[in-house]
């Protein structure tokens, strides 16, 4: 079943996954060589999803949102460390509109958020060395 709710959601996380597209190839610029095939991988999986994304959004009856062509960074990047603190936010922002499609979703695409927001959870992790009690929630507690 589709409805406005689960095509915005869709939409959202897609814009989240172009972000993170982008995001990684800063990453993967400044990361150390000890990290970079986890980079890699991790530009990888972003790219799977959004064009996944993309063929969800069509099927809905709606058109992809487009790629920026440039994202703001939410800090300067200019070595290995923050490029770490970097692809930890960017799994975060990811997890956060994962979440939201989650409760927006039914069925499939259901499922499919809940275990892309898994994902990025673990990358979080993986890249901060510690983890969040509700991955996916946590700019709900600062009220943004």
């Amino acid at each position: 079943m589709s409805t406005p709710e689960a095509l915005e959601a869709v939409q959202a996380a897609l814009a989240a996954e172009h972000a993170a597209v982008y995001g990684y190839g800063v990453v993967g610029g400044r990361i150390g060589d000890d990290r970079e095939g986890e980079a890699t991988a991790a530009y990888a999986a972003h790219r799977a999803r959004r064009d996944a994304l993309e063929r969800t959004a069509r099927d809905l009856g709606g058109t992809p949102a487009a790629a920026a062509a440039a994202y703001a960074l939410p800090f300067a990047v200019p070595d290995a460390a923050a490029a770490l603190r970097l692809a930890a936010v960017l799994e975060d922002r990811v997890a956060g509109v994962y979440s939201d499609l989650v409760r927006a979703a039914e069925g499939p695409l259901r499922r499919e958020a809940a275990v892309a927001l898994r994902e990025a959870a673990v990358r979080a992790v993986r890249w901060r060395g510690s983890g969040v009690a509700f991955p996916g929630l946590a700019e709900r507690a600062t009220g943004k």
